[in-house]
């Protein structure tokens, strides 16, 4: 790529040159700009789609050869059905403007419009599936899931634009594993950034749901990739009928993050007291940057920092909200 090519165009040229590899005499695909749909430009991730490929620029920060160990991973036989596979690069190591590249198949997303069709119960039995996943039989040794990083990593944005006492108080008050300050008690294989944007359909439109997006996959508690659910429960946010949904297909599918039977808090209440922070910490942070006040969501994340502050539970037990 020459110093002018931007990054969009070379996710575009490695999409094509991933779909039709050209001989040693032949030149590289034209970027078919037509073909071309952004789906995401952030600063932790660019990701384009070409027709029936995506490719994505990963984080600048990102560590090259951990990301590599997490697409084979992905690859493993003992994942399928569960990630999405990658699909073999043309040329390697890619790269871009400092950022590694990766190739996927296309998956259709969850649609937004029909919340009512989210793919609750599936994303629970994953979840489950990889958990259960014996880490000894892949390719390693992974590095740590990378969701308490992500934690602390939005508390010091937040603690750098716009300090919250009350996010401060109930970051404070978590353990040291949540915090990515001490191993975590259980290491499991984890997804460590789970939410509805992370599955899709492949094959597309109508194939198996899979999980996508390994940035942060890695050994780790599994009762963090329960903790969004359960924090908007708590907060509100999620009903208790899509809730119990959710937890009974973990539970019916063998999950190991918590018993199978009987109140799942005693396990659930640290790694969903550290999304609420998480989640909170990040709003406040993007609210002041863009000169906004919080909305709605981000108000009752807020307050339920503000619960956990004053109630400090001890770290085995939270009351069901």
């Amino acid at each position: 790529m020459t110093g002018t090519t931007t990054l969009t165009e070379a996710l575009t040229a490695l999409a094509a040159a991933t779909a039709h590899p050209p001989s040693p005499a032949e030149p590289p695909c034209p970027h078919a700009r037509d073909t071309l749909h952004l789906l995401a430009d952030r600063p932790d991730g660019t990701v384009v789609r070409h027709g029936p490929l995506v490719t994505k620029a990963h984080a600048p920060d990102t560590d090259p050869a951990a990301l590599d160990l997490r697409i084979a991973v992905a690859a493993h036989p003992l994942l399928d059905g569960i990630l999405l596979p990658p699909l073999p690069l043309p040329t390697a190591p890619a790269r871009s403007h400092g950022r590694p590249l990766s190739a996927w198949p296309y998956g259709t997303p969850v649609d937004p419009e029909d919340p009512d069709a989210a793919p609750w119960e599936e994303a629970a039995t994953l979840l489950a599936r990889l958990h259960r996943t014996d880490p000894a039989g892949l390719p390693g040794p992974l590095a740590p899931m990378r969701g308490p990083a992500k934690a602390a990593r939005a508390v010091a944005r937040m603690r750098a634009t716009r300090p919250h006492p009350t996010v401060l108080a109930a970051w404070h008050d978590l353990p040291a594993w949540a915090r990515d300050e001490a191993p975590a008690p259980r290491r499991t294989l984890c997804h460590g950034d789970l939410h509805l944007g992370q599955l899709v359909r492949h094959p597309a439109p109508g194939g198996p749901w899979h999980l996508i997006d390994i940035d942060d996959l890695g050994l780790g508690d599994p009762t963090w990739d329960l903790a969004r659910p359960a924090a908007w429960y708590a907060a509100g946010l999620l009903s208790p009928d899509i809730w119990q949904r959710f937890l009974d297909a973990y539970r019916t599918a063998g999950g190991p993050a918590v018993p199978p039977e009987g109140d799942p808090w005693p396990q659930l209440d640290v790694a969903a007291r550290a999304l609420t922070v998480q989640t909170a910490a990040l709003a406040l942070a993007k609210a002041t940057t863009e000169g906004r006040p919080l909305d709605e969501v981000e108000e009752l994340m807020l307050d339920s920092c503000g619960r956990i502050a004053a109630l400090r539970p001890a770290p085995d037990a939270v009351p069901p909200p």
